[in-house]
């Protein structure tokens, strides 16, 4: 059964004696051209006119042009051992592929950007990999991140596109807990460990840049590779593709495939994880920076609005470092033990979760406030909110502990202890400190009572 273009919650499960049952999301639908494909009007990101017909859940098919993305299908080989077996995903700089390496016999997650496009992730990737010296004690967070295997170039009709592979994955945490909750304990677990990772980074120089929860993946089985292309198809399907067409009708160009192939999901849903599950991946370093060799101002910051700390915004022109890492590796763990984030993650203005940030820790530094230009939308002088703004007010601390965490938790017999309560959120509120200075090092979020006392046993156990 192939995938459709559609993906749907409709999870299929496969088991084997050796291994956890894996979900596949699937879909019922049955290809048919109106259901799938429809012409657009208006023109692409680039400004470029839309000339193919839409397919929903696959990449913005008018960037296969010169300098966009590869054209690639399934069954391509590349650097002569990268058998293509799937799609796991794209983005606006590359498209991401499951390949059977044939030389080491293993699957991989094989990354092709944009045409010459400025491949500054590998080498993030490339110095977190880097030997350890024997002499030194392995860093509890190293396997934490993606190990960096190889790297190549293709040359295709659209340029020249750098390709690099690391080991392969299942879904984001953002996919497998929207509107669900993992397990209390594994929750703990998930959490220890990504600040593990965090640590780990940090420890090598770098800041993450982009810590949320569509960047945090869970790693495969270690008995994946076992599968064949063929035994993995049998095993998850095979992959679902759709025939691309132009809105005029005419033949497609070379630079565009002739089928755009939809993105395979693996993994299971929150409620299904146990501890063995436990195991993050810290991926996607296309925004990492090391502090010392090249300054990132906070106005060049690109951490979605919800998970960005507020330096970025009210010290525009001064150096990011690593606190902001610890603000948005807060929001994160706080999604992983709750129902809702901290803060909106909707498509709001930035000037919103600015309020938000008040609504929920209180003032911020005066001098911020003075230079708010958005706070009379939100705030009189005396720092009470407008009339307008009440209806929308966002929730003191604690009150959004209850609303977003410990409401959900009760009502399925997990509430969260009080003195587990208290230390979680006093750990919450050191890392959510407004003044960057005042957070917590990563190392000191691995040292919190909370950590060693309620999640550091968990992972432990996992």
């Amino acid at each position: 059964m192939a995938r459709s273009a559609r993906i749907l919650a409709n999870p299929v499960h496969f088991s084997t004696s050796s291994r956890p049952s894996i979900l596949v999301y699937r879909s019922l639908w049955r290809r048919q051209p109106d259901s799938v494909t429809f012409a657009r009007l208006g023109t692409t990101k680039a400004g470029t006119r839309v000339e193919y017909n839409w397919i929903e859940g696959v990449e913005t098919l008018e960037e296969y042009q010169p300098g966009g993305y590869h054209p690639i299908m399934i069954g391509d080989v590349l650097h002569g051992r990268y058998h293509i077996a799937d799609k796991l995903g794209f983005g606006a700089y590359s498209t991401v592929w499951l390949a059977r390496d044939a030389h080491m016999n293993r699957y991989v997650t094989l990354k092709v950007s944009i045409a010459d496009s400025i491949q500054h992730e590998t080498k993030v990737l490339q110095a977190l990999s880097a030997p350890h010296p024997s002499s030194l004690p392995i860093h509890s967070g190293r396997g934490l991140v993606p190990v960096f295997l190889d790297e190549f170039e293709v040359q295709g009709p659209n340029g020249k596109h750098t390709c690099y592979t690391v080991p392969p994955a299942q879904c984001s945490l953002r996919e497998v807990s929207l509107s669900r909750l993992f397990p209390l304990e594994v929750a703990r677990a998930l959490s220890y460990r990504l600040a593990q990772a965090v640590a780990y980074i940090h420890s090598q120089g770098y800041v993450h840049g982009d810590i949320h929860l569509n960047n945090i993946l869970v790693k495969l089985p270690s008995n994946f590779d076992g599968f064949s292309i063929k035994q993995f198809y049998e095993k998850y399907g095979e992959p679902g593709t759709v025939p691309i067409t132009r809105c005029d009708g005419e033949p497609l160009p070379p630079n565009a495939p002739t089928k755009a192939v939809v993105p395979l999901l693996l993994g299971r849903y929150a409620e299904n994880f146990s501890l063995s599950d436990a195991h993050p991946l810290l991926s996607d370093f296309g925004e990492a920076f090391s502090p010392a060799s090249k300054a990132r101002l906070g106005k060049d910051c690109h951490t979605p609005i919800a998970f960005r700390a507020p330096e970025a915004k009210f010290e525009s022109k001064v150096p990011l470092g690593y606190p902001s890492d610890i603000w948005s590796l807060a929001t994160a763990i706080w999604e992983i033990i709750g129902m809702k984030a901290i803060f909106s993650t909707e498509f709001v203005h930035e000037d919103e979760v600015v309020a938000q940030h008040i609504d929920v820790l209180g003032p911020m530094p005066s001098e911020w406030w003075q230079r708010w230009e958005g706070r009379p939308r939100f705030f009189d002088e005396d720092g009470n909110p407008t009339k307008r703004y009440m209806e929308n007010k966002w929730p003191p601390f604690e009150e959004s502990f209850e609303i977003g965490v410990q409401k959900w938790r009760r009502e399925i017999g997990s509430e969260i202890t009080e003195d587990e309560k208290t230390a979680f959120l006093d750990l919450m509120r050191r890392m959510l400190s407004f003044r960057p200075e005042e957070r917590p090092t990563a190392e000191e979020v691995l040292m919190s009572d909370w950590m060693a006392k309620w999640a550091l046993p968990d992972c432990k156990r996992s």
